[in-house]
């Protein structure tokens, strides 16, 4: 028993080791091109399409993520699906970008977009899956191995920015799709897991994990699950538009003045575990949000100083609510269905929260236009009003139990 002790450490050690660099890699295939996006398509003529292009992960968010899960939780191992998926992502994101070097029109650039966003929005959820398999305290645990993915975004900010120098370049598009292969090729260092349920899918319900729409009788699901959509809906404004203001107000690299969030997002990470056992729940979620909401109050200022400490809090507000739910649904869901859980909550934040959040920041930042000059204060301001919105729903609407770990696991 002692002789096998180190062994077993040794081994987990490793696991913890792929585990972080996948999240490394993951993160940052997409950190590589969708912080600087809205700058490429400026910078070739293409500004008008910059909510359409980002609203193609939204309405992927719709179908993909529900299906992988229900695939992931019930024929095909999460492992192997992170594997074709990545890959095929990495193909439709290169297309992409060769269709804005090459000028095959917007058109043509969108469909690629969607086609990789088909592919790339399961990819984390089922990351995050694969992950909470293996891990014999995920609310200790994951917070350190999550942090690498940010870890990962911090890296592809740095390297677009100052290695490439394409903060407004195509090349940050191709760099991010090898990326992607590179996701690909390191899944097949993770061991194989057997999906927990094995059955065929006889009817759309089984087709799509639309069992994981009975979440939604237990309020506090319903309440975490509805406000991971509406608080995400202000924050799809953060990477389309964030970056434009900064280089509105004379900053040059923008894709690494966005990483600031990323360095208290490592620090909320790390201290997650604690805070799960000292503070209630609620006020976590709270916290966050209200993060969210002084974030865009100093936006608004309209000064670069400002505008750094509201992206300094970005990774609080980020970290508090969405990691924080993603641990709850580990905690709260059957393990038959948490798959399923991950893929829908993926749904409330990518699908209802993105599509609604960079369409109507799209039509708010042209209503904030006029004559082509964006009123940055009247922009941030609004979406500052929309957050505290949410701050109070959630705030009267969930309960929940004292402390985080109050329930046993479900095994």
């Amino acid at each position: 028993m002692n002789d096998s002790a180190p062994a077993e450490s040794s081994a987990r050690r490793w696991q913890h080791a792929e585990f972080a660099a996948l999240f490394f890699l993951q993160a940052g295939a997409i950190g590589m091109w969708q912080v600087c996006f809205g700058n490429v398509l400026k910078a070739h003529g293409l500004e008008r399409f910059i909510p359409y292009a980002y609203a193609c992960t939204a309405l992927s968010a719709f179908i993909s993520p529900m299906f992988v899960g229900a695939l992931a939780d019930q024929r095909i191992a999460p492992t192997r699906l992170l594997r074709w998926l990545s890959l095929a992502s990495a193909g439709a994101l290169a297309l992409a970008f060769a269709a804005i070097d090459r000028g095959w029109g917007p058109w043509t650039m969108l469909g690629c977009i969607q086609l990789h966003a088909l592919c790339a929005t399961p990819t984390m959820s089922l990351l995050t899956s694969i992950v909470f398999a293996r891990l014999r305290e995920p609310h200790r645990e994951f917070g350190p191995l999550r942090a690498w993915a940010t870890f990962g975004w911090i890296g592809a900010g740095w390297l677009v920015s100052w290695g490439l120098n394409a903060d407004a370049s195509t090349l940050s598009g191709y760099a991010a799709a090898v990326t992607f292969a590179g996701v690909a090729a390191f899944s097949f260092f993770i061991p194989v897991v057997a999906p927990t349920e094995l059955k065929i899918a006889r009817t759309w319900r089984d087709i799509f994990g639309l069992q994981a729409l009975e979440l939604f009788r237990d309020r506090d699901h319903r309440v975490v699950f509805l406000t991971a959509a509406l608080y995400n809906a202000p924050l799809a404004a953060f990477y389309p538009y964030t970056p434009i203001h900064l280089h509105a107000l004379g900053v040059e690299h923008v894709t690494a003045a966005m990483t600031l969030g990323q360095v208290t997002e490592i620090v909320a990470m790390f201290w997650l575990a604690s805070l799960l056992r000292r503070v209630r729940l609620k006020w976590l979620f709270l916290t966050g949000i209200g993060c969210g909401v002084l974030r865009y109050a100093l936006f608004a200022l309209d000064v670069r100083g400002a505008l750094f400490a509201g992206i300094f809090l970005h990774g609080i507000a980020f970290a508090l609510y969405f990691i924080t739910a993603q641990l709850y649904v580990e905690s709260r869901v059957d393990p038959a269905m948490r798959t399923r859980a991950q893929a829908l909550l993926t749904l409330m934040i990518s699908g209802f929260g993105n599509l609604s959040g960079y369409l109507a920041s799209g039509w708010w930042r042209a209503h904030c236009s006029p004559q082509g000059v964006t009123q940055w204060p009247v922009f941030w301001s609004g979406l500052a009003v929309v957050t505290g919105v949410v701050f109070l729903f959630f705030a009267t609407q969930y309960t929940g139990q004292r402390h985080f770990l109050a329930r046993p696991k479900l095994e």
